[in-house]
């Protein structure tokens, strides 16, 4: 069943109905007060982060907690549109706050400058929705794993060069409602014929249809076996980005950073390698991932950014609104295929 509204202050206000009229007649008053009663966590304030956190700001969340730990550089900012240009040096989240805030004085922003790697798991049960972006994998399936325990929604997401994925888990039974052409009854006049007798989809009036779906874990996203038959009749219709995706996470767990442009000849190299140590762990051919990969996916894209970071705010919103069906598990997005071409790959 969809959540009913019980949190508090679950009035809208005529500013507020001013506010959000827009979006109000789009995905309806009830959507929007289960969304300005939730509240998200965000780690990660480069471009992705940046990004999500303008769309969920903009949506009308109750809050949203901005959690990074790193410093403002040249390389940071550069497709980060929330911290000043002056800001070298400065907390990421801390200099991204007067900006965001200006955004939508309505929503509760925060700051926390700890190290993820360094919160309780109590601390991510206080969210409805938490979203990782420039995570380990064992972080990523820790916390995935800590909030499946407590219904909480977990996202993450990345952006590398021309390339950009989101995966989402909203646990066993999610719940939401889609809206739906009215489909009219026919006639049961005798001389009408069987085809009058048949419902009709009627295109000026609608219905909303309530609908539960199920999504797998974070681990078992990534942990698949390739040596299975059922896996192995998948291969063809699963993106190479997803590979790409393994090989990055093996590089950040290894070395603890993403590749840096400035070391661009040198994490080649290791990019290379550890596709081979990847793929051939996974039972699979290198080739699923040419040799030109290492060229296109160095730093963050603003574009690639702008792109990644508006489907992952949308299905944010749709998650904690319970209205229309979310993707499931990943989105990839693939700059070198133009404008707009994606990638899905879930479960099924």
């Amino acid at each position: 069943m969809i959540d009913t509204i019980e949190k508090e202050d679950n009035i809208i206000s005529e500013e507020e109905a001013a506010q959000y009229d827009r979006q109000i007649r789009l995905w309806g008053l009830d959507a929007q007060k289960r969304l300005r009663g939730s509240r998200v966590l965000l780690v990660g304030l480069r471009g992705l982060g940046a990004e999500v956190a303008k769309n969920l700001i903009l949506a009308g969340v109750k809050g949203l907690t901005l959690l990074d730990h790193e410093q403002v550089t040249e390389e940071s900012r550069r497709a980060q549109f929330l911290i000043p240009v002056d800001a070298d040096g400065q907390n990421q989240a801390q200099a991204s706050l007067e900006r965001a805030q200006l955004l939508n004085p309505m929503v509760e922003v925060k700051v926390d400058t700890d190290a993820v790697e360094s919160k309780p798991d109590d601390f991510f049960f206080q969210f409805d929705a938490v979203c990782l972006t420039r995570c380990s994998k064992d972080l990523m399936v820790r916390v995935d794993q800590l909030c499946a325990s407590r219904n909480i929604k977990v996202f993450c997401g990345d952006v590398y060069g021309y390339h950009g994925y989101m995966f989402s888990d909203l646990g066993q039974e999610h719940h939401y409602v889609e809206e739906k052409p009215k489909v009219v009854k026919g006639s049961n006049e005798a001389n009408d014929g069987p085809e009058a007798k048949k419902g009709k989809v009627d295109p000026n009036e609608t219905t909303m249809v309530k609908k539960t779906i199920s999504f797998c874990s974070l681990k078992e996203a990534l942990e698949v076996d390739w040596t299975n038959e059922k896996a192995k009749s998948s291969l063809k219709r699963t993106p190479a980005d997803y590979f790409l995706l393994q090989v990055l996470l093996k590089f950040r767990t290894d070395k603890g950073r993403d590749p840096q442009p400035d070391s661009f000849a040198e994490d080649s190299q290791l990019f290379l390698q550890i596709r081979d140590d990847v793929l051939e762990t996974m039972g699979l051919s290198s080739e699923l991932l040419p040799n030109t990969f290492v060229s296109y996916c160095f730093s963050e894209m603003a574009p690639v950014c702008a792109v990644v970071g508006g489907v992952l705010g949308q299905e944010l919103v749709k998650a904690l609104s319970q209205r229309d069906a979310p993707h499931r598990n990943f989105f990839f997005f693939d700059g070198l295929k133009g404008s707009g071409v994606v990638d899905y790959f879930g479960s099924k």
